[in-house]
């Protein structure tokens, strides 16, 4: 087996837009559920939203790709108003139904064929770079060094989104040390104690349920600026994806997400390559090279149930502090 080609690819995953979008979208889970409480099962439908209001901004209406990201956001906001006015009274676990539905909506409205003009439908999106890569300071080129040689426009893709995950967390670290940040992690210990301090209680999970979208949406635009916008990518599982990440790291946690995304990628992109390896080798006779692809998903999976029976609180979690749902 190529070892040093394994570990390359393995090793180049660290910094790559899918590692990068899993932790922005993490982060906003983490404000979602890991500071306020809410048990939000569908944050691919704010990645889908923030992939899809960048692209179409940018080929519809020829917006500048600065100007699609706002748009994103804004869309990402109204998303949460119409999601959140008539659902954010509801117990947490109807609130996960509902937001995993929600989702599902969002991904099948892209899929449809009514908008083929704007969304693509099944074909999604794909060409919306010039605007962004014109705006590349780098001088065209290949740099870095080892399994991190990308070129000018893969290097400026990263550095925009190491950016917005270093800002995300500087902003959550900032107001969850403020008394707008007490007020929700006290939300999610007991709501109705801090609504019988005149606290509207419903208006701070509002606040959270927008500010949290918005990183989602940020995810999802860094997750597409490489390639293209797809409506396979935004499933069901894309959300339990990100919910891996933020719970392998910890959710109450202002680094965990961003940790939790990173070896999340780095065991996904090792198992991909290892398992086939493996199976070519003939060490794994028993299974071909597609299966061991399903395997490393099922190993995962293994993996996150002995985290939640054995350390729900994650990697960077305190014991003390718990954030699952009562």
């Amino acid at each position: 087996m190529d070892w040093l080609t394994i570990f390359g690819n393995t090793a180049s995953s660290l910094i790559s837009p899918a590692t990068l979008g899993y932790a922005l979208a993490a982060i906003g889970l983490a404000v979602h559920f890991g500071f306020a409480g809410l048990l939000n099962m569908g944050i691919a439908a704010y990645m889908a939203i923030g992939a899809y209001g960048y692209a179409i901004s940018i080929l519809t209406f020829g917006l500048p790709w600065w100007a699609g990201v706002l748009i994103a956001m804004v869309c990402s906001v109204l998303f949460s108003l119409v999601l959140g006015i008539p659902t954010l009274r509801l117990r947490g676990d109807y609130l996960a139904i509902v937001t995993i539905a929600a989702a599902e909506i969002v991904r099948l409205l892209f899929l449809s064929t009514t908008f083929d003009e704007y969304t693509g439908s099944a074909d999604g999106l794909s060409g919306y770079h010039a605007s962004f890569r014109e705006s590349n300071p780098l001088p065209e080129g290949t740099y870095g060094f080892g399994p991190w040689e990308y070129t000018a426009n893969g290097w400026w893709v990263r550095i925009v989104g190491i950016l917005l995950v270093a800002l995300a967390l500087l902003i959550v670290w900032a107001i969850m040390r403020s008394p707008w940040g007490r007020v929700l992690r006290g939300i999610r210990e007991d709501e109705d104690a801090v609504r019988s301090l005149g606290k509207n209680v419903f208006s701070y999970k509002m606040q959270a349920l927008i500010l949290g979208g918005v990183f989602g949406s940020l995810g999802g635009i860094v997750y597409a600026l490489p390639s293209s916008v797809n409506p396979g990518v935004y499933v069901t599982s894309l959300t339990f994806f990100v919910w891996t990440a933020l719970l392998l790291g910890g959710a109450a946690t202002i680094f965990g997400p961003v940790l939790g995304a990173v070896l999340y990628w780095v065991v996904q992109t090792l198992l991909s390559n290892i398992l086939p390896a493996l199976v070519t080798a003939g060490i794994l006779p028993f299974m071909s090279t597609s299966q061991a692809q399903t395997l490393r998903f099922i190993l995962v999976g293994v993996a996150l149930m002995l985290l939640v029976i054995f350390r729900p609180q994650g990697i960077l979690g305190n014991k003390k502090e718990l954030t699952f749902v009562k």
